[in-house]
């Protein structure tokens, strides 16, 4: 389950930086972006959005009216609002605002912001559910995707040229998404698994796989480099044939970080 999103910022250093923050989250799925409240209304209308990061600092129509707009349309997607300015808060919240964040965004601001748009989500959703109220009052992003967690095992099952083939856990590089399907890359071979990225890592051994990335699971006994990016990234060069370059996203370093003690 996801949550269809757009950004709308009139700033390309923002959006981009927004984007890549969200890349952490599985929840989030970013379906286009606007510069302008135009160009909001033209993707809103077009796709069930359930989630919209707002600036308010807008050309033409600035954010809190476009909030407005939304609102008053059938099923409106909750709002988020990003912007430098705090003196809009009480204006963003008449607006019935999920939450509302001010740049430079914190990351841990951010999060409760999703988790807010995630427990509104999910009453909306499953308004009669039992224990609703008490399951999203603890991790509800870990609860929004897994309600069990599956016996970790040390085979797995994926396909290569038709064929069901068995593969020592041990064995996996990595594994990552790559338009809809989950790939699992070992010394020899590229092949498709049918479970998502969420249950074929719930099944890996958490203390060898680690998610780097929301598209990557990897064996850190397969890490050959570690290597500074940029904004507190990092990237990791596999022992493959091809030394494939991972991305590690900039929540996951700090984690990644504590796990190999650098």
């Amino acid at each position: 389950m996801e949550l269809t999103t757009l950004i709308v910022d009139d700033e390309y250093a923002a959006r981009h930086e927004l984007r890549f923050m969200l890349s952490d989250y599985e929840c989030i799925n970013i379906v286009g972006e606007a510069t302008n409240s135009q160009e909001a209304l033209k993707l809103i209308k077009s796709v069930a959005y359930n989630l919209v990061f707002l600036d308010i600092n807008l050309p033409n129509t600035n954010g809190i009216d476009l909030g407005n707009i939304i609102q008053q349309m059938p099923n409106p997607p909750m709002i988020i609002y990003v912007t430098a300015y705090d003196s809009y808060a009480v204006k963003a919240f008449d607006v019935n605002a999920t939450d509302y964040i001010l740049k430079p965004i914190d990351e841990d601001k951010l999060k409760r912001a999703i988790n807010r748009a995630i427990e509104n989500y999910r009453v909306q959703e499953e308004p009669q559910g039992n224990n609703l109220e008490d399951d999203l009052k603890t991790h509800p992003l870990e609860k929004f995707h897994e309600d069990t967690k599956v016996e970790r095992v040390n085979r797995i099952t994926a396909e290569f040229n038709g064929k069901i083939i068995l593969i020592d856990t041990n064995d996996i590089i990595y594994a990552y998404t790559e338009n809809e399907s989950v790939l699992i890359r070992t010394h020899d071979k590229v092949l498709t698994s049918r479970s998502s990225l969420i249950a074929l890592e719930d099944k890996l051994d958490s203390k060898i796989f680690f998610r780097s990335h929301r598209s990557y699971v990897v064996n850190l006994n397969k890490v050959l480099e570690i290597s500074p990016f940029f904004n507190g990234t990092y990237i990791l060069v596999m022992r493959d044939k091809e030394h494939t370059t991972v991305p590690v996203s900039r929540r996951q370093a700090k984690k990644l970080k504590m796990l190999l003690d650098f």
